[in-house]
């Protein structure tokens, strides 16, 4: 039987946002790969609005979701594909294609600064400052959380202009569940909390996590303590630092960088 190399399609790509995101923050992305022959599809969360304006009229609609109903969301879509996707996260996002991939749902994943799994419990204080608006208020569990402009600046976009960062706050954020947050704050004291991830999985595809140098509410801290969690397993997880970048990265003016390295990542998997 002959096989014809060249004619081989690419992967689909599965696009994750993380909290205070909305799903169209991934376009540049969705343009850049398809651009490069991957198939692309970036899915919100259960309860996502269709636009900022729409989700933001009705917040509540994402409210007490938490990690493992959102990545059973997202398993639910994968399965019914012909074949697993690659998965890029962004932020919790990068947490949920951690999650995924350790269920054998990825045929690779890049974590872009992703929140902490199960298993990091370094609590740098810039990552305290930034999730202390939600995280301050018990009350906040249940509920649907906005951030305001200089809980976005601090947590987001300290390493921008006023300008971008302003512009980045009125175009892109949206309310989000707060119980996600909660979950990994207390993930050390839960030995069956949701953010745990199958980090010893040797069947799983590659994994890429990555950090913004000054990320405050992801620092390189806490996705290189990622990173190592998974020193024990054969299968393929590389490290890549973003100098001068804060979490922003994957959104700010600067995404091209990583969607870049990313993609030469990819190619150097085979994928």
């Amino acid at each position: 039987m002959l096989h014809s190399h060249n004619i081989m399609t690419k992967k689909t790509i599965l696009f994750i946002h993380g909290l205070w995101m909305h799903s169209n923050t991934w376009e540049p992305w969705m343009k850049f790969f398809s651009g490069h022959g991957y198939q692309v599809l970036n899915p919100g969360w259960p309860g996502d609005g269709e636009t900022v304006e729409l989700w933001r009229a009705n917040p509540q609609a994402v409210a007490n979701y938490g990690v493992k109903s959102i990545a059973d969301h997202y398993a639910r879509q994968i399965e019914a594909l012909k074949e697993v996707p690659i998965l890029v996260g962004h932020s919790f996002g990068g947490l949920l294609v951690q999650n995924l991939l350790g269920r054998g749902l990825g045929a690779a994943a890049v974590a872009i600064d992703p929140a902490p799994i199960q298993g990091v419990w370094q609590l740098p204080l810039s990552a305290l400052r930034a999730s202390l608006p939600v995280l301050g208020n018990p009350f906040n569990l249940k509920k649907s959380i906005s951030l305001t402009y200089p809980q976005f600046r601090y947590a987001f976009a300290n390493a921008l202009p006023e300008t971008e960062a302003r512009e980045l706050y009125d175009r892109c954020t949206v309310p989000s569940p707060a119980r996600p947050l909660f979950q990994v704050a207390m993930a050390t004291l839960n030995p069956n909390s949701e953010t745990r991830v199958n980090t010893s999985n040797e069947n799983r595809g590659p994994l890429l996590i990555t950090a913004g140098e000054k990320d405050h509410i992801v620092p390189p801290l806490l996705s290189m303590a990622a990173f190592k969690k998974y020193a024990k397993s054969k299968a393929v997880t590389d490290f890549k630092l973003f100098e001068g970048r804060g979490h922003s990265l994957a959104i700010d003016h600067g995404w091209n960088e990583v969607a870049a390295y990313s993609l030469q990542w990819l190619n150097r998997q085979g994928l």
